[in-house]
């Protein structure tokens, strides 16, 4: 019997309010960068969305002073409880544009309209509801009776999760009473850039957050910019460390959440349906542009036939296509230099032997696509088991007891996120144990809650975000 077809249920690309040009956002006001503007592009249609005003050097300075005093004269001296008001007010016009946020997110990023729909846009809502609780309660923490704020963030966060990313960063540092210069990603600059009419909306203090478009150069502005008192990047592990260099032996506070190369471990007694949901939610969820994702699945060697059998039929029926159809499993890769390191990752191994299964899915003859991949039959030595490939590409390795598992698994100088599959409690808490990874997921993936902080070690970075622990990056502790 074949794969039930599902007729095309696009949604409508005009509720995005879609402007022909877009401004940097400082001190409460859309102005004229003086850096060269950049063209945004769809990247499933490679169409040209709009023209974005970019922000140079000067513009950065303009941005941080213009936080400093928002920070000095209102918003440090601001009462919590009345900057709660703020961020719930926020995470409401939020909700109220979610549909507006959502197909932007889609049309700029590329992402399936269901996933920007469905969590991105909620999640970022619900990261400022979370966080306007915590503006008034900073005394009850635990980081002692009257935790002062750091002063000036510069933010700086990637293409993969525009809105959510921002809202990761910007809802914390206003919760504690900071002010904020972030900078979007060159590729996807257009929530945020609407994100600055929602403060507008919200009438947030002018100068508590400046949105400052443009490429790495405006990021390194940011992060050398002697009046910034704390910078957190979420980005490549190789800019991680520019970074990490360019701070040390400053005053500056710095939280980074950079790559990954996860295990996901199923073992012989996993339910392996709901174990497969999860692979595939874990490595195909956004086209695999995640940080987190399960990109490395390790299976008992006594079921490894069975679980790639499953998993290629699973594979083949998530559809590939238009992002704004809201059938859609896999949506477009995010630009051309990306695909182009996929593909180049890919030839790799296939090159060094790994024995590849590609969904026999139609790919569109326009716009950066990628079918989703297996790869059997892989090393540890090999590419695609050591390096990110941020794409829609698993690579299966094998198994035969507890112990090898865990030596696997830790074979990797990153450590962000792992999954456990298992009906076993108690093997559960032991590999949690000695997973070497910020975040473990057991019969899951990919779980995310405000309330619970994520981050990694090792290469994945250092501090953590959400729940009270990631309070703490932002307070003077």
């Amino acid at each position: 019997m074949g794969i039930f077809e599902y007729a095309p249920a696009p949604e409508s690309r005009a509720i995005a309010n879609l402007k022909d040009h877009y401004k940097p956002f400082v001190d409460g006001e859309f102005v004229d960068g003086s850096g060269e503007p950049l063209k945004t592009l769809n990247p499933a249609t490679e169409e040209i969305l709009a023209e974005v005003g970019t922000a140079s050097a000067s513009d950065v300075d303009t941005a941080v002073k213009a936080a400093r005093r928002a920070y000095t004269d209102v918003w440090s001296k601001m009462p919590g409880v009345e900057r709660a008001k703020y961020l719930f007010r926020i995470a409401r016009l939020i909700q109220e544009r979610s549909r507006e946020l959502a197909v932007l997110e889609t049309l700029d990023n590329g992402k399936p309209i269901k996933e920007s729909r469905d969590s991105d846009v909620p999640t970022a809502a619900a990261h400022f509801f979370y966080h306007a609780g915590w503006a008034d309660k900073l005394g009850y923490a635990g980081y002692g009776p009257d935790p002062k704020p750091l002063g000036v963030a510069g933010q700086v966060i990637p293409w993969n999760f525009p809105l959510l990313m921002l809202a990761w960063k910007i809802a914390p540092a206003l919760a504690t009473g900071n002010t904020v210069v972030l900078k979007p990603a060159e590729t996807t600059p257009l929530t945020a850039l609407v994100f600055g009419e929602i403060c507008q909306q919200a009438e947030l203090p002018a100068g508590v957050v400046n949105i400052l478009p443009g490429a790495g150069d405006i990021g390194a502005s940011i992060v050398e910019h002697e009046d910034v008192d704390k910078i957190a990047f979420t980005g490549s592990t190789e800019v991680g460390k520019l970074i990490q260099r360019t701070v040390a032996g400053t005053r500056k506070k710095l939280t980074l959440e950079l790559g990954g190369k996860a295990a996901n471990v199923v073992f012989d007694d996993a339910p392996l349906d709901q174990a497969v949901e999860g692979i595939v939610n874990g490595i195909f969820f956004n086209q695999g542009h995640v940080c987190c994702a399960g990109s490395r699945l390790l299976v008992q060697e006594s079921i490894a036939e069975e679980v790639l059998e499953k998993l290629r039929y699973r594979v083949s029926t998530l559809r590939l296509g238009d992002p704004l159809d809201k059938n859609t499993d896999i949506g477009a890769i995010n630009s051309a230099e990306q695909l182009a390191k996929i593909r180049g990752l890919v030839e790799s191994g296939d090159a060094e032997g790994a024995q590849r299964w590609t969904s026999p899915c139609p790919v569109p003859d326009r716009g950066f696509f990628f079918a989703p991949t297996v790869f059997s039959d892989v090393h540890q030595s090999m590419r695609i088991a050591r390096e990110e490939i941020f794409g829609p590409v698993l690579s299966v390795l094998t198994f035969r007891t507890p112990e090898e598992a865990i030596t696997k698994a830790n074979n990797t100088p990153y450590g962000l996120s792992a999954g456990i599959w298992t009906e076993k409690g108690s093997r559960i808490l032991w590999m949690a144990n000695q997973l070497r990874a910020g975040v473990v997921w057991a019969n899951t993936f990919n779980r995310f809650d405000p309330a619970a902080p994520f981050g990694g070690y090792q290469e994945s970075g250092f501090g953590r975000e959400g729940g009270r622990t990631g309070l703490e990056a932002y307070l003077s502790v």
